[in-house]
Parts: C-alpha cells; structure tokens; sequence
C-alpha cells in the first residue's frame, strides 16, 4: 500500500479486492472479505464417488443462528479442532465446498463480490436482507444424531 492508497473507515485499503491478489491481502482485510453468510458453517455432506457437497441446516455447535458468526472464533480449534482454517495458502483446496456467493471463492474465481457485500453496501445486514445468509433457518448438531444429516439437506440461498 503506498501513501496515495485510499483508506475506508475501517482503516482499510478502498476496495483492496480488486486492488490485491489474494495472496498479498493482509490477515485484516482478509477477514474483512467474510461476508457473515454463515453457510461455511454448516455441515456439508460429500458424496464419495461424485464429489457433489450438499448443504445441510445443520450448524457447527459454535455457530450463532442470530449474527451468523461462530461464537468463539478466535479460540474455535479448542473446541473444534477440525474446523478448517480459510487462508489464501489453503484456498485452492477448500474452494470446491465454499458456497456459491463466497468472496472467497468468487475473488479465486477471478468473479466481481456481489452488490449486497458488507464491503459495498458499508452494512454487515446486507447479506441477510439479501436473503443469502443462513440467519434463522439453522439447526446446532447437537440436536442432530450425524446419520440423520441427509434430512436436512438444503439448497444454498443466494
């Protein structure tokens, strides 16, 4: 970043995204990119022979249906220790089960953020006015038995 780099309220560079590869993104504005969706979160189930990830309702036990975040999220590995930590180095093989609408995904993709991004729109409600968040439609996993999971499968709302 030089000195003529636009600076937004959040102390970041304006639109970093389309300024900086994703790899050159420093850990702020890389967390800056999670939209608060909440669909990472939730419990996928892969079929082994097709690759094909299904979305289900049910939410990590960390999960807050309300905010859409993980309760815990900076000592999350304590308590999930297979929680899977996103980062430009791991992307590439976590890409394939990220939903559609990630900016993740979508900025490795080489796609534009959509225009209801928290980082657009300058407001972190956005996402669930858009209906693309998961907020009030989770179940936590502790009141589902694993091999109940198929149940709950749900398509991604985007």
């Amino acid at each position: 970043m030089s000195d003529k780099d636009p600076i937004d309220r959040n102390g970041l560079t304006e639109r970093f995204w389309e300024r900086k590869a994703l790899k050159d993104l420093s850990p702020a504005e890389w967390e800056a990119l999670c939209d608060g969706c909440g669909k990472c979160c939730l419990n996928k189930l892969e079929d082994e022979d097709t690759g094909e990830v299904a979305l289900t309702r049910v939410a990590c036990r960390l999960f807050d249906d309300e905010t859409c975040r993980c309760s815990q999220y900076d000592i999350r590995h304590s308590f999930v220790p297979e929680c899977i930590v996103l980062t430009p180095k791991t992307i590439e093989q976590h890409a394939y089960w990220l939903p559609r609408t990630c900016a993740y995904r979508l900025l490795w993709e080489g796609r534009d953020l959509y225009d209801w991004h928290p980082l657009l729109t300058g407001t972190p409600e956005s996402v669930h006015e858009a209906g693309v968040s998961v907020r009030d439609m989770t179940v936590p996993e502790f009141e589902v038995d694993s091999d109940e999971w198929e149940d709950h499968i749900i398509e991604e709302p985007n």
